[in-house]
């Protein structure tokens, strides 16, 4: 007698044309999935004879009690940093009200996102927020992949997820550069953030859309990092560029200290020569000389939105994405 191979929920997968994950989430019965999706995985199922496994799908509903905040940074300090300090933060006091814990992950070397994604292969944790995603980022193709619900922390540049808590980067942007042009400033520039980054790129554009409006020249650009010494070399570039410039938006606080460190070497007053605006409005954003204008998103309300719509996918339910409104915040700095 010749046992019958057993179908894999791979094959279920190649056969509905859809992922691993989507596949697996249709045999499991999980409500975030689309329509079409799951009617071409039931097909599958019923043309190729699949069985689950029960240990498997055991295995997949059963919770180990912890969560994954993953950074794409290879940076250890990157915690700590004014930003992702308070998204932690606000993560970690939505997570204090259950029985999860918080397992924090940089996954940008090799080693890290091979470590990330044998955690979620094994199910060593039932959900994960990614934070700070690059172009083609592999950790987007890692969490697809996985059979964990995923949320994203700001919108990736290149796709668009099912899951994601975002603020108003583009508005936010235009609100300061908006404010710069209703104080006289003509000759504005901007440092921005990584522009492989959702938010670099839509505060970019932003400024963009604000110059476009008011008839004014958008080419004073220099390409930041969202780090201190990043906006301190954007400055240093704009100034040797435009040494006429009359304003600067830049793209984070962190990238707006080290540009107004630029600035005071150089001999310029802030605002009376350059008026300056920073986004993020980080604690230290109150306490730098002059203090610095900034566009205000709620970075704390940021990290518990993701971690309220993660519980919710792992609860079953199929939560809406969330974009957070900004707001300027006005300083001496302008």
């Amino acid at each position: 007698m010749t046992l019958k191979r057993q179908v894999t929920l791979d094959e279920v997968a190649e056969r509905a044309g859809v992922s691993r994950s989507a596949a697996s989430r249709v045999i499991n019965n999980a409500p975030h999935v689309s329509r079409a999706k799951r009617e071409a995985v039931q097909r599958a199922v019923s043309d190729l004879g699949y069985v689950p496994n029960a240990t498997a799908r055991a295995l997949a509903t059963q919770q180990v009690g912890a969560v994954v905040l993953a950074i794409s940074s290879d940076n250890p300090q990157i915690f700590a940093d004014p930003f992702f300090a308070e998204i932690a933060v606000g993560v970690g006091s939505v997570l204090e009200e259950t029985e999860l814990e918080l397992i924090l992950q940089l996954a940008t070397s090799e080693r890290g996102q091979t470590r990330l994604e044998q955690m979620l292969r094994t199910r060593q944790a039932d959900g994960v927020m990614l934070m700070s995603m690059h172009g083609d980022d592999p950790l987007a193709q890692i969490a697809e992949k996985s059979d964990v619900p995923v949320v994203f922390g700001g919108m990736p540049v290149n796709f668009a997820p099912q899951y994601y808590v975002d603020a108003d980067n583009r508005g936010g942007a235009r609100l300061a550069t908006e404010h710069l042009v209703a104080t006289g400033r003509r000759r504005i520039a901007t440092i921005t953030g990584r522009m492989d980054e959702g938010a670099g790129t839509a505060r970019y554009k932003g400024y963009q859309e604000a110059l476009a409006v008011a008839g004014l020249d958008a080419r004073r650009v220099a390409y930041g990092d969202f780090s201190e010494e990043g906006g301190g070399r954007g400055m240093a570039q704009l100034l040797a560029e435009y040494p006429d410039l009359d304003a600067v938006f830049v793209g984070s606080d962190q990238m707006a200290i080290g540009a107004m460190r630029v600035l005071k070497d150089s001999g310029r007053t802030i605002p009376g020569d350059v008026s300056v605006v920073g986004f993020n409005d980080v604690v230290l954003a109150r306490h730098t000389e002059p203090p610095l204008s900034t566009v205000s998103q709620p970075i704390q309300s940021l990290g518990r939105e993701m971690a309220r719509m993660l519980l919710a996918l792992i609860a079953g339910e199929s939560p809406t994405p969330l974009i957070l409104p900004t707001r300027l915040v006005q300083r001496s700095s302008s």
